[in-house]
């Protein structure tokens, strides 16, 4: 994807193939010196025992710039966090394995029950946000970055272009978004990105008419991607979803806390490929059909909160809307992938259309249904004021269980 187009909402920072990652890490550790920078991984217990994990750690342990990294452990039993403490034990990098389910942190969970603001599901959110306490207590690092622990394509390029945006001080970014072709064993992937989001945009804008906000949203190249990196200033104040609405609900902080030219998207990979989910169908609680409605929700309570009124009318003219156009999108998807040599289903995907469409009213009815929910994790600010001492608690905690469980 070497072009240099600029779409004029927010900047995108091309790979034009005339830089090596050696010269960009060379750049990154002399930033580092003034401007430290830290990784965050959360993981399922599973994934360490996946293909990714163990090359991923092995491409991490190249990287010369990494102040620290924090890896935040969900569905772990004692057994297994000691096993994960020995998978990461390789890292030469300053890391500590946050243990989500110990004793301590359940602790720590309950703790914030008690002041109403415990989150309300397990899930990546919570493991991120749980991360990023973590950090902030730490005080010592200006640069975070993030990326899944399934990528079966993964490089170390792939990181140092994440965070060079927002690592040069000369550069007035504050959010880089990371994208990439998702293309792997001669398939087109990224259902969701394709098949829901991108037609999702282009039907609320011929519904609702225009918003600078859908405009943001369809700068991006790939918005469902879990790799950004972020100035750890505006950390404290970020909202994050509790569901599967992650990755769109940062994006949308992004457009409530900052001008559009402190985002960008950068390219970061010529060739992408993770664990799939499974579609779902019939289970509206898993898979993507889970994820679906939990965007949905994510696009619609962001557009109700700058002043768009829904009403069950407004949902259904908007799910036949997204459906011609889904429709006319996969024309588009199926005559590129036969000019790449890629294979595409045509059954699968309007199968994936039509729940989408189904999900879109779903999606629609809990948030016409539920007005009041409370779907962000409280920022870390109204922990902070709430207990000023649950951060540095935090981090007594997961160290003591470092030191405990060897």
């Amino acid at each position: 994807m070497a072009d240099f187009h600029q779409n004029g909402n927010i900047t995108t920072l091309h790979n034009l193939r005339t830089r090596g990652v050696e010269e960009l890490n060379y750049e990154l550790s002399a930033f580092a010196q003034t401007r430290k920078i830290s990784l965050i991984l959360p993981s399922l217990f599973s994934e360490l025992e996946g293909e990714a994990l163990p090359h991923i750690v092995d491409e991490l342990g190249k990287v010369p710039y990494l102040h620290r990294i924090v890896i935040g452990l969900d569905r772990a039993t004692e057994a297994q966090f000691r096993q994960a403490r020995a998978f990461f034990s390789s890292l030469p990098q300053d890391h500590i394995v946050i243990w989500n389910d110990s004793p301590r942190m359940l602790e720590m969970q309950a703790r914030l029950e008690n002041l109403g603001l415990a989150p309300q599901e397990p899930g990546k959110g919570k493991n991120v946000w749980s991360c990023i306490g973590y950090l902030i207590g730490c005080a010592d690092s200006a640069v975070m970055a993030i990326h899944d622990c399934d990528i079966l394509t993964y490089e170390n390029e792939m990181l140092a272009r994440l965070v060079y945006p927002v690592a040069n001080p000369t550069f007035p970014y504050q959010v880089a978004k990371g994208y990439y072709p998702r293309v792997g064993e001669g398939k087109l992937n990224g259902r969701v990105t394709r098949l829901l989001v991108s037609p999702l945009l282009i039907a609320l804008k011929r519904v609702i008419g225009d918003r600078d906000y859908l405009d943001y949203l369809r700068s991006f190249r790939y918005p469902l991607s879990g790799e950004f990196a972020m100035r750890t200033a505006i950390l404290p104040d970020l909202r994050i979803p509790s569901d599967w609405g992650l990755e769109i609900g940062v994006l949308s902080e992004a457009w409530r806390n900052l001008a559009p030219k402190s985002v960008c998207q950068v390219e970061i990979s010529d060739a992408y490929d993770h664990k799939h989910q499974d579609l779902s169908a019939e289970d509206a609680s898993t898979g993507l059909s889970r994820m679906s409605t939990d965007i949905c929700k994510a696009i619609f309570r962001k557009l109700a909160a700058d002043g768009t009124v829904f009403t069950p009318n407004v949902f259904r003219t908007l799910k036949a809307t997204y459906y011609r156009s889904a429709l006319d999108l996969l024309d588009g998807y199926y005559n590129d992938a036969k000019m790449n040599g890629l294979v595409i289903d045509r059954h699968a995907e309007e199968k994936s259309i039509e729940m989408f469409a189904e999900n879109i009213i779903r999606a629609g009815n809990v948030f016409l249904d539920n007005p009041h929910e409370t779907p962000f994790i409280p920022t870390w600010n109204r922990v902070h004021a709430a207990d000023p001492h649950f951060l540095k608690d935090l981090q007594i905690a997961a160290r003591e269980d470092q030191a405990e469980f060897l």
